[in-house]
Protein backbone atom coordinates (compact mmCIF):
# COMPACT_ATOMS: atom_id res chain seq x y z
CA UNK A 1 0.00 0.00 0.00
CA UNK A 2 1.66 3.22 -1.19
CA UNK A 3 -0.69 5.70 0.43
CA UNK A 4 0.91 5.67 3.89
CA UNK A 5 1.50 8.25 6.61
CA UNK A 6 4.92 9.67 7.33
CA UNK A 7 6.00 9.27 10.97
CA UNK A 8 5.10 12.85 11.91
CA UNK A 9 1.97 12.60 9.77
CA UNK A 10 0.78 9.57 11.75
CA UNK A 11 1.40 11.27 15.10
CA UNK A 12 -0.40 14.46 14.06
CA UNK A 13 -3.28 12.56 12.45
CA UNK A 14 -3.93 10.40 15.51
CA UNK A 15 -3.39 13.37 17.84
CA UNK A 16 -5.86 15.29 15.68
CA UNK A 17 -8.31 12.44 16.09
CA UNK A 18 -7.90 12.55 19.88
CA UNK A 19 -8.01 16.34 20.19
CA UNK A 20 -11.64 17.32 19.84
CA UNK A 21 -14.46 19.32 21.36
CA UNK A 22 -14.05 17.59 24.71
CA UNK A 23 -10.72 19.41 25.12
CA UNK A 24 -12.63 22.70 25.20
CA UNK A 25 -15.54 21.93 27.51
CA UNK A 26 -15.14 18.56 29.21
CA UNK A 27 -11.46 18.08 29.99
CA UNK A 28 -10.88 21.51 31.63
CA UNK A 29 -14.01 21.30 33.78
CA UNK A 30 -13.25 17.80 35.02
CA UNK A 31 -9.67 18.83 35.80
CA UNK A 32 -10.70 22.00 37.63
CA UNK A 33 -13.44 20.42 39.76
CA UNK A 34 -11.51 17.27 40.66
CA UNK A 35 -8.31 18.56 42.17
CA UNK A 36 -6.45 20.27 39.31
CA UNK A 37 -3.21 18.54 38.38
CA UNK A 38 -4.05 15.78 40.89
CA UNK A 39 -6.80 14.77 38.44
CA UNK A 40 -4.39 15.05 35.50
CA UNK A 41 -2.00 12.65 37.25
CA UNK A 42 -4.89 10.27 37.91
CA UNK A 43 -6.00 10.61 34.29
CA UNK A 44 -2.48 9.85 33.02
CA UNK A 45 -2.20 6.81 35.33
CA UNK A 46 -5.51 5.39 34.11
CA UNK A 47 -4.58 6.23 30.52
CA UNK A 48 -1.41 4.16 30.97
CA UNK A 49 -3.22 1.24 32.63
CA UNK A 50 -6.34 1.15 30.44
CA UNK A 51 -6.59 3.42 27.40
CA UNK A 52 -2.97 3.12 26.33
CA UNK A 53 -3.32 -0.66 26.55
CA UNK A 54 -6.32 -0.73 24.18
CA UNK A 55 -4.70 1.95 22.01
CA UNK A 56 -1.66 -0.29 21.45
CA UNK A 57 -3.93 -3.28 20.85
CA UNK A 58 -5.75 -1.39 18.07
CA UNK A 59 -2.39 -0.39 16.58
CA UNK A 60 -1.36 -4.08 16.64
CA UNK A 61 -4.47 -5.06 14.68
CA UNK A 62 -3.98 -2.34 12.08
CA UNK A 63 -0.21 -2.73 11.77
CA UNK A 64 -0.21 -6.55 11.45
CA UNK A 65 -3.11 -6.66 9.01
CA UNK A 66 -2.48 -3.50 6.96
CA UNK A 67 -6.17 -3.75 6.12
CA UNK A 68 -9.48 -2.09 6.78
CA UNK A 69 -11.16 -3.02 10.12
CA UNK A 70 -13.33 -5.82 8.67
CA UNK A 71 -10.53 -7.59 6.81
CA UNK A 72 -8.13 -6.92 9.68
CA UNK A 73 -10.07 -9.11 12.10
CA UNK A 74 -10.67 -11.68 9.38
CA UNK A 75 -6.98 -11.90 8.38
CA UNK A 76 -5.61 -12.12 11.92
CA UNK A 77 -8.09 -14.63 13.38
CA UNK A 78 -6.62 -18.17 13.15
CA UNK A 79 -10.14 -19.65 13.15
CA UNK A 80 -13.79 -18.51 12.91
CA UNK A 81 -12.68 -15.85 10.42
CA UNK A 82 -16.21 -15.36 9.12
CA UNK A 83 -17.46 -14.55 12.61
CA UNK A 84 -14.57 -12.31 13.62
CA UNK A 85 -14.91 -10.06 10.59
CA UNK A 86 -18.11 -8.66 12.11
CA UNK A 87 -16.03 -7.08 14.88
CA UNK A 88 -14.69 -4.72 12.23
CA UNK A 89 -18.18 -3.37 11.62
CA UNK A 90 -17.90 -1.43 14.87
CA UNK A 91 -16.69 1.25 12.44
CA UNK A 92 -20.40 2.09 12.26
CA UNK A 93 -19.86 3.78 15.64
CA UNK A 94 -17.52 6.27 14.00
CA UNK A 95 -20.14 7.17 11.40
CA UNK A 96 -22.85 7.61 14.01
CA UNK A 97 -20.56 9.85 16.07
CA UNK A 98 -19.62 11.80 12.95
CA UNK A 99 -23.30 12.36 12.16
CA UNK A 100 -23.97 14.39 15.32
CA UNK A 101 -20.40 15.69 15.63
CA UNK A 102 -20.68 17.30 12.18
CA UNK A 103 -23.81 19.12 13.34
CA UNK A 104 -21.81 20.65 16.21
CA UNK A 105 -19.15 21.65 13.65
CA UNK A 106 -21.90 23.53 11.86
CA UNK A 107 -22.75 25.39 15.07
CA UNK A 108 -19.08 26.28 15.50
CA UNK A 109 -18.79 27.59 11.94
CA UNK A 110 -21.87 29.76 12.54
CA UNK A 111 -20.19 31.21 15.65
CA UNK A 112 -16.88 31.73 13.82
CA UNK A 113 -18.70 34.06 11.43
CA UNK A 114 -21.14 35.71 13.83
CA UNK A 115 -18.65 36.30 16.66
CA UNK A 116 -16.46 38.39 14.39
CA UNK A 117 -19.29 40.94 14.10
CA UNK A 118 -21.46 40.68 17.19
CA UNK A 119 -21.37 39.09 20.65
CA UNK A 120 -24.38 38.93 23.00
CA UNK A 121 -24.11 41.14 26.09
CA UNK A 122 -25.89 38.93 28.66
CA UNK A 123 -26.37 35.27 29.51
CA UNK A 124 -30.09 35.58 28.78
CA UNK A 125 -29.47 37.05 25.35
CA UNK A 126 -26.77 34.49 24.59
CA UNK A 127 -28.88 31.55 25.77
CA UNK A 128 -31.86 32.75 23.75
CA UNK A 129 -29.68 33.14 20.62
CA UNK A 130 -28.28 29.62 20.95
CA UNK A 131 -31.73 28.16 21.60
CA UNK A 132 -33.12 30.03 18.57
CA UNK A 133 -30.26 28.74 16.41
CA UNK A 134 -31.08 25.13 17.24
CA UNK A 135 -34.84 25.44 17.50
CA UNK A 136 -35.89 27.80 14.71
CA UNK A 137 -32.99 28.70 12.40
CA UNK A 138 -32.96 25.47 10.37
CA UNK A 139 -31.55 27.12 7.24
CA UNK A 140 -28.43 28.54 8.95
CA UNK A 141 -27.67 25.32 10.84
CA UNK A 142 -28.21 23.14 7.74
CA UNK A 143 -26.07 25.41 5.57
CA UNK A 144 -23.15 25.50 8.04
CA UNK A 145 -23.45 21.73 8.60
CA UNK A 146 -23.35 21.18 4.83
CA UNK A 147 -20.24 23.35 4.39
CA UNK A 148 -18.22 21.69 7.17
CA UNK A 149 -19.32 18.20 6.19
CA UNK A 150 -18.51 18.76 2.51
CA UNK A 151 -15.06 20.05 3.49
CA UNK A 152 -14.34 16.94 5.60
CA UNK A 153 -15.35 14.65 2.75
CA UNK A 154 -13.25 16.61 0.29
CA UNK A 155 -10.23 16.01 2.53
CA UNK A 156 -10.75 12.25 2.98
CA UNK A 157 -11.49 11.81 -0.73
CA UNK A 158 -7.89 12.89 -1.38
CA UNK A 159 -6.50 9.89 0.49
CA UNK A 160 -4.19 9.32 3.46
CA UNK A 161 -1.10 11.18 2.26
CA UNK A 162 -2.58 13.96 0.15
CA UNK A 163 -5.71 14.48 2.25
CA UNK A 164 -5.65 13.42 5.90
CA UNK A 165 -1.93 13.88 6.54
CA UNK A 166 -1.65 17.15 4.64
CA UNK A 167 -4.60 18.61 6.55
CA UNK A 168 -3.23 17.58 9.95
CA UNK A 169 0.32 18.69 9.18
CA UNK A 170 -0.84 22.29 8.80
CA UNK A 171 -4.03 22.34 10.88
CA UNK A 172 -2.57 20.88 14.11
CA UNK A 173 0.35 23.37 14.23
CA UNK A 174 -2.10 26.16 13.31
CA UNK A 175 -4.33 25.09 16.21
CA UNK A 176 -1.33 25.15 18.55
CA UNK A 177 -0.25 28.61 17.35
CA UNK A 178 -3.78 30.02 17.79
CA UNK A 179 -3.92 28.64 21.33
CA UNK A 180 -0.47 30.05 22.17
CA UNK A 181 -1.51 33.52 20.94
CA UNK A 182 -4.70 33.42 23.01
CA UNK A 183 -2.79 32.07 26.01
CA UNK A 184 -0.28 34.94 25.84
CA UNK A 185 -3.14 37.44 25.77
CA UNK A 186 -4.97 35.64 28.59
CA UNK A 187 -1.82 35.82 30.74
CA UNK A 188 -2.26 39.62 30.92
CA UNK A 189 -5.44 39.24 33.01
CA UNK A 190 -5.73 38.76 36.76
CA UNK A 191 -7.97 35.77 36.12
CA UNK A 192 -5.05 33.88 34.58
CA UNK A 193 -3.48 33.26 37.98
CA UNK A 194 -6.75 31.85 39.36
CA UNK A 195 -7.17 29.78 36.20
CA UNK A 196 -3.66 28.32 36.56
CA UNK A 197 -4.31 27.51 40.21
CA UNK A 198 -7.70 25.97 39.38
CA UNK A 199 -6.21 23.69 36.72
CA UNK A 200 -2.63 23.03 37.73
CA UNK A 201 -2.27 23.16 41.52
CA UNK A 202 -2.89 19.63 42.87
CA UNK A 203 -5.56 19.19 45.53
CA UNK A 204 -5.68 15.49 46.34
CA UNK A 205 -8.47 16.05 48.87
CA UNK A 206 -10.89 16.57 45.96
CA UNK A 207 -10.21 13.13 44.51
CA UNK A 208 -12.88 10.51 45.24
CA UNK A 209 -14.52 7.54 43.54
CA UNK A 210 -16.39 9.86 41.20
CA UNK A 211 -13.06 11.41 40.19
CA UNK A 212 -11.70 7.95 39.39
CA UNK A 213 -14.73 7.09 37.27
CA UNK A 214 -14.57 10.46 35.48
CA UNK A 215 -10.85 10.04 34.79
CA UNK A 216 -11.40 6.48 33.60
CA UNK A 217 -14.14 7.50 31.19
CA UNK A 218 -12.14 10.50 29.96
CA UNK A 219 -9.07 8.32 29.44
CA UNK A 220 -11.06 5.92 27.27
CA UNK A 221 -13.08 8.37 25.21
CA UNK A 222 -10.37 10.97 24.49
CA UNK A 223 -8.12 8.60 22.54
CA UNK A 224 -10.68 7.70 19.85
CA UNK A 225 -10.87 4.11 21.06
CA UNK A 226 -13.62 1.66 20.15
CA UNK A 227 -14.47 3.17 16.74
CA UNK A 228 -11.74 1.43 14.63
CA UNK A 229 -10.08 4.77 13.77
CA UNK A 230 -6.76 3.75 15.31
CA UNK A 231 -6.91 0.36 13.56
CA UNK A 232 -7.45 2.12 10.23
CA UNK A 233 -4.74 4.73 10.74
CA UNK A 234 -2.27 2.06 11.93
CA UNK A 235 -2.84 0.15 8.68
CA UNK A 236 -1.10 3.08 6.98
CA UNK A 237 1.70 3.29 9.54
CA UNK A 238 5.30 3.54 8.23
CA UNK A 239 7.26 0.32 8.77
CA UNK A 240 10.00 1.73 11.02
CA UNK A 241 7.85 3.83 13.33
CA UNK A 242 8.54 3.51 17.06
CA UNK A 243 5.01 2.61 18.10
CA UNK A 244 5.56 3.24 21.81
CA UNK A 245 7.11 6.72 21.61
CA UNK A 246 4.64 7.79 18.91
CA UNK A 247 1.74 6.73 21.13
CA UNK A 248 3.18 8.56 24.14
CA UNK A 249 3.60 11.71 22.02
CA UNK A 250 -0.07 11.49 20.99
CA UNK A 251 -1.22 11.30 24.64
CA UNK A 252 1.02 14.24 25.60
CA UNK A 253 -0.28 16.42 22.73
CA UNK A 254 -3.85 15.64 23.76
CA UNK A 255 -3.24 16.60 27.40
CA UNK A 256 -1.24 19.72 26.49
CA UNK A 257 -3.96 21.11 24.23
CA UNK A 258 -6.62 20.28 26.83
CA UNK A 259 -4.70 22.23 29.49
CA UNK A 260 -4.06 25.17 27.13
CA UNK A 261 -7.74 25.42 26.23
CA UNK A 262 -8.63 25.15 29.89
CA UNK A 263 -6.29 27.99 30.87
CA UNK A 264 -7.81 30.23 28.19
CA UNK A 265 -11.43 29.39 28.99
CA UNK A 266 -11.12 29.68 32.76
CA UNK A 267 -9.07 32.88 32.64
CA UNK A 268 -12.09 34.69 31.23
CA UNK A 269 -14.53 32.81 33.44
CA UNK A 270 -12.67 33.96 36.58
CA UNK A 271 -11.95 37.42 35.19
CA UNK A 272 -15.61 38.20 34.56
CA UNK A 273 -17.35 36.13 37.20
CA UNK A 274 -18.54 33.20 35.10
CA UNK A 275 -19.45 29.75 36.41
CA UNK A 276 -16.33 27.49 36.55
CA UNK A 277 -18.53 24.40 36.97
CA UNK A 278 -20.35 24.94 33.69
CA UNK A 279 -19.52 22.46 30.94
CA UNK A 280 -20.79 21.14 27.64
CA UNK A 281 -22.02 23.31 24.74
CA UNK A 282 -23.47 25.82 27.21
CA UNK A 283 -19.98 26.73 28.41
CA UNK A 284 -18.74 27.63 24.93
CA UNK A 285 -21.83 28.75 23.02
CA UNK A 286 -23.57 30.61 25.85
CA UNK A 287 -21.27 31.62 28.71
CA UNK A 288 -17.96 32.21 26.96
CA UNK A 289 -19.26 34.47 24.19
CA UNK A 290 -20.75 36.80 26.81
CA UNK A 291 -17.42 36.97 28.63
CA UNK A 292 -15.65 37.80 25.38
CA UNK A 293 -18.16 40.60 24.74
CA UNK A 294 -16.94 42.38 27.87
CA UNK A 295 -13.62 43.00 26.11
CA UNK A 296 -15.13 45.12 23.34
CA UNK A 297 -13.63 44.87 19.84
CA UNK A 298 -10.73 42.72 21.09
CA UNK A 299 -13.35 40.29 22.41
CA UNK A 300 -14.68 39.83 18.87
CA UNK A 301 -11.19 39.03 17.62
CA UNK A 302 -10.57 36.66 20.51
CA UNK A 303 -13.93 34.92 20.02
CA UNK A 304 -13.19 34.53 16.31
CA UNK A 305 -9.78 32.97 17.07
CA UNK A 306 -11.24 30.71 19.76
CA UNK A 307 -14.04 29.35 17.59
CA UNK A 308 -11.62 28.96 14.68
CA UNK A 309 -9.30 26.87 16.87
CA UNK A 310 -12.31 24.88 18.07
CA UNK A 311 -13.32 24.27 14.44
CA UNK A 312 -9.80 23.06 13.61
CA UNK A 313 -9.90 20.62 16.54
CA UNK A 314 -13.34 19.38 15.47
CA UNK A 315 -12.35 18.86 11.83
CA UNK A 316 -9.23 16.83 12.63
CA UNK A 317 -11.38 14.56 14.81
CA UNK A 318 -14.19 14.35 12.29
CA UNK A 319 -12.10 13.20 9.35
CA UNK A 320 -10.66 10.37 11.46
CA UNK A 321 -14.20 9.04 11.98
CA UNK A 322 -14.84 8.89 8.24
CA UNK A 323 -11.71 7.03 7.22
CA UNK A 324 -12.57 3.51 8.58
CA UNK A 325 -15.73 3.16 6.47
CA UNK A 326 -14.19 4.76 3.39
CA UNK A 327 -11.07 2.60 3.66
CA UNK A 328 -13.29 -0.48 3.98
CA UNK A 329 -15.24 0.40 0.82
CA UNK A 330 -12.00 1.06 -1.08
CA UNK A 331 -10.05 -1.93 0.25
CA UNK A 332 -12.73 -4.63 0.48
CA UNK A 333 -15.47 -3.46 -1.88
CA UNK A 334 -13.08 -2.07 -4.51
CA UNK A 335 -14.82 1.27 -4.87
CA UNK A 336 -12.82 4.29 -5.92
CA UNK A 337 -12.02 6.60 -3.03
CA UNK A 338 -14.20 9.37 -4.45
CA UNK A 339 -17.16 7.05 -4.92
CA UNK A 340 -16.69 5.59 -1.43
CA UNK A 341 -16.49 9.12 0.02
CA UNK A 342 -19.70 10.10 -1.77
CA UNK A 343 -21.54 7.05 -0.47
CA UNK A 344 -20.47 7.66 3.13
CA UNK A 345 -21.25 11.36 2.73
CA UNK A 346 -24.80 10.54 1.63
CA UNK A 347 -25.42 8.26 4.63
CA UNK A 348 -23.95 10.59 7.25
CA UNK A 349 -25.57 13.66 5.68
CA UNK A 350 -29.03 12.13 6.07
CA UNK A 351 -28.25 11.17 9.69
CA UNK A 352 -26.93 14.67 10.34
CA UNK A 353 -30.08 16.28 8.97
CA UNK A 354 -32.10 13.98 11.26
CA UNK A 355 -30.02 15.29 14.20
CA UNK A 356 -30.78 18.89 13.18
CA UNK A 357 -34.49 18.13 12.83
CA UNK A 358 -34.40 16.53 16.29
CA UNK A 359 -33.71 20.00 17.75
CA UNK A 360 -35.82 22.01 15.29
CA UNK A 361 -39.10 23.13 16.87
CA UNK A 362 -41.42 22.07 14.08
CA UNK A 363 -40.06 18.53 13.71
CA UNK A 364 -38.42 17.62 17.04
CA UNK A 365 -41.26 15.33 18.15
CA UNK A 366 -40.85 13.21 14.99
CA UNK A 367 -37.08 12.83 15.45
CA UNK A 368 -36.90 11.66 19.05
CA UNK A 369 -36.97 8.36 20.90
CA UNK A 370 -37.76 7.74 24.55
CA UNK A 371 -37.68 11.44 25.32
CA UNK A 372 -34.25 11.87 23.69
CA UNK A 373 -33.60 13.79 20.49
CA UNK A 374 -32.12 11.89 17.55
CA UNK A 375 -28.82 13.67 18.31
CA UNK A 376 -28.86 12.43 21.92
CA UNK A 377 -29.89 8.89 20.90
CA UNK A 378 -26.81 8.57 18.67
CA UNK A 379 -24.61 10.02 21.41
CA UNK A 380 -26.02 7.61 24.02
CA UNK A 381 -25.78 4.55 21.76
CA UNK A 382 -22.16 5.13 20.78
CA UNK A 383 -20.75 6.36 24.10
CA UNK A 384 -22.54 3.94 26.42
CA UNK A 385 -22.81 0.76 24.38
CA UNK A 386 -20.90 0.47 21.11
CA UNK A 387 -17.54 2.02 22.07
CA UNK A 388 -17.08 0.13 25.37
CA UNK A 389 -18.18 -3.14 23.73
CA UNK A 390 -15.72 -2.61 20.89
CA UNK A 391 -12.92 -1.92 23.40
CA UNK A 392 -13.59 -5.21 25.20
CA UNK A 393 -13.63 -7.14 21.90
CA UNK A 394 -10.30 -5.58 20.84
CA UNK A 395 -8.70 -6.52 24.18
CA UNK A 396 -9.96 -10.12 23.92
CA UNK A 397 -8.97 -10.43 20.26
CA UNK A 398 -5.38 -9.27 20.72
CA UNK A 399 -4.98 -10.91 24.15
CA UNK A 400 -6.44 -14.33 23.36
CA UNK A 401 -7.09 -14.77 19.63
CA UNK A 402 -4.16 -13.36 17.62
CA UNK A 403 -1.03 -15.47 17.82
CA UNK A 404 1.02 -14.18 20.73
CA UNK A 405 4.28 -14.51 18.81
CA UNK A 406 3.15 -12.04 16.12
CA UNK A 407 2.18 -9.46 18.75
CA UNK A 408 5.43 -9.97 20.64
CA UNK A 409 7.59 -9.53 17.53
CA UNK A 410 5.86 -6.22 16.83
CA UNK A 411 5.94 -4.69 20.33
CA UNK A 412 8.75 -6.30 22.32
CA UNK A 413 11.55 -4.28 20.60
CA UNK A 414 9.94 -1.13 22.04
CA UNK A 415 8.68 -2.46 25.38
CA UNK A 416 11.32 -4.97 26.46
CA UNK A 417 10.59 -8.50 27.68
CA UNK A 418 9.16 -7.56 31.08
CA UNK A 419 7.25 -4.59 29.73
CA UNK A 420 5.61 -6.75 27.08
CA UNK A 421 4.66 -9.43 29.60
CA UNK A 422 3.08 -6.83 31.91
CA UNK A 423 1.15 -5.27 29.01
CA UNK A 424 0.07 -8.56 27.44
CA UNK A 425 -0.64 -10.92 30.33
CA UNK A 426 -1.86 -8.47 32.99
CA UNK A 427 -3.10 -5.19 31.53
CA UNK A 428 -4.52 -6.34 28.19
CA UNK A 429 -6.10 -9.60 29.30
CA UNK A 430 -7.49 -8.53 32.65
CA UNK A 431 -7.07 -4.93 33.88
CA UNK A 432 -8.24 -3.07 30.76
CA UNK A 433 -11.34 -5.22 30.04
CA UNK A 434 -12.51 -5.00 33.67
CA UNK A 435 -11.99 -1.22 33.63
CA UNK A 436 -14.01 -0.87 30.42
CA UNK A 437 -16.86 -2.89 31.95
CA UNK A 438 -16.79 -0.49 34.91
CA UNK A 439 -16.92 2.47 32.49
CA UNK A 440 -19.88 0.99 30.64
CA UNK A 441 -21.84 0.12 33.79
CA UNK A 442 -21.21 3.59 35.19
CA UNK A 443 -22.24 5.27 31.93
CA UNK A 444 -25.42 3.19 31.79
CA UNK A 445 -26.06 3.84 35.50
CA UNK A 446 -26.62 0.10 36.00
CA UNK A 447 -24.41 0.03 39.06
CA UNK A 448 -23.73 2.83 41.49
CA UNK A 449 -20.08 2.40 42.38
Amino acid sequence: MNDKFSKIGFILAVAGSAVGLGNAWKFPTLVGTNGGSAFILLYLLLTLLVSFVIFLAEIVIGRLSESDPVRAFEKLAPSYKGAWKYAGFFMISALLIYAFYSVVMGWILKYVVSSAFYLPKSIDESGAAFKALLGSDFLSVAMCFTITSAFCFFIVSKGVKSGIERLNVWMMPALFILLVLMLIYAASFDGFGRSAKFLLVPDFSKLNKDSVLSALGLAFFTLSLGVTTIITYAASLPARTNILTSSINIVCINVLIGVMMGLIVFTFIFEFGGDPKAQGPGLVFVSLVVLFSKLGAIGNILAFLFFTSLLFAAITSAISMLEPAIYYLVNSRKLSRKRASLLVFAVTYVLGICCILGYYGGTSEYFSLGGKSFFDVLDYLTSNILMPLSGIIVAFFVGFVIKKRAVEILLRPYMGRMGFKLWYFVLLRFVAPVAIVVIALNQLKILNF
